[in-house]
């Protein structure tokens, strides 16, 4: 028995103490308002109405189910229409997560441009370096640097991501600069630890057209990208970076760039949700909106090294790269 359906039957005869008015009203036939209301008496094992020939009333428990049914249903209508209303809003929280290395570069910037359009819209933001499930966790929308997102979710490709190799001018005084990858395997060198398998990232280099993982021996690992680039700015050793996040150093000499054929393209910033019919519109316009943001496009420029900051190739290494 659909239970709201025949309550709401047996309102439409209370109200009009008649069986042939309620069907007008409910757009049933005579016979199926009265099979209906029967249906419902069976169920509850009470009779609900007193009929005659010429009119219907309520009997005593038919006028409590009146009252409560009545209330319960107007109940129901109200929480629909603010569904409804809520829909149409933008009020409301997204919830999103990132690596943290996004977090200040892209996160902050995003939630900024879009709340100074909707100021009604309250953001979570959990800045976690593992992949998260959207729908066990509960989260509207992801970003990820990286590999392109893979398990069952939309992903919209925001800007790709250069791997270079950069070091201090402190730490290329004291060590010099690497001419190849077997002299990049004697110097001091930084690493990243993987947030999922918790094993240091061999570095993905770009040899003679093809991806090489290289195994660095590290004097230094993390597992924060941002602490990394603090490590290689003061000097601790050369580091595999994202272009996006040192692009000013780049650019006022904190950082130089070494053996610039072997930087990589093939990674890239994504975001990423969950396949969902009916997404609230609130999210809707937030995923549109940053594939249009300012934030966005900063981020894109920021995806390669300004002009004049990659050094003019060393003349030795114009030769064939060992190992290709």
């Amino acid at each position: 028995m659909d239970t709201t359906k025949v309550l709401g039957i047996f309102l439409s005869v209370a109200r009009a103490s008649s069986f042939s008015q309620a069907a007008l009203d409910t757009g049933l036939t005579t016979p199926a308002v009265s099979r209906a209301v029967a249906q419902l008496e069976a169920h509850l094992g009470i009779r609900l109405l007193h009929r005659t020939t010429r009119r219907v009333s309520l009997t005593d428990e038919g006028s409590r189910l009146f009252e409560l049914a009545e209330a319960g249903l107007r109940l129901l209508d109200e929480a629909m229409d603010k569904t409804i209303y809520a829909k149409q809003q933008l009020g409301g929280t997204i919830r999103i997560t990132a690596p943290r290395s996004l977090g200040l570069q892209l996160v902050v910037p995003l939630i900024a441009e879009f709340q100074a359009l909707h100021p009604d819209v309250q953001f979570e933001a959990a800045l976690d370096d593992h992949f998260t499930d959207l729908v066990a966790q509960k989260i509207d929308i992801g970003f990820r640097a990286g590999s392109e997102p893979e398990r069952s979710v939309i992903a919209r490709s925001l800007s790709p991501m250069e791997l270079i190799i950069c070091a201090s001018p402190d730490y290329l005084a004291r060590h010099g600069a690497p001419a190849s990858v077997e002299d990049l395997l004697a110097h001091r060198c930084t690493g990243f630890r993987h947030p999922n398998t918790g094993r240091p990232m061999p570095w993905e280099l770009q040899v003679g057209g093809e991806f090489v993982y290289q195994p660095i021996p590290a004097v230094a690992t993390f597992n924060d990208v941002e602490t990394e680039i603090c490590a290689v700015r003061a000097g601790i050793g050369v580091g595999q970076l994202p272009t996006y996040m040192v692009t000013g150093d780049l650019r006022d000499g904190t950082l130089v760039q070494l053996l610039p054929e072997l930087s990589t393209h093939r990674l890239g910033i994504f975001m990423y949700y969950a396949q969902r019919e009916r997404i609230p519109v609130r999210v809707r316009q937030f995923i549109d909106f940053v594939m249009t943001s300012r934030s966005v496009e900063r981020l894109r420029n920021a995806s390669a090294p300004p002009p004049g900051s990659v050094p003019p190739r060393p003349a030795a290494l114009r030769e064939p790269i060992a190992g290709r």
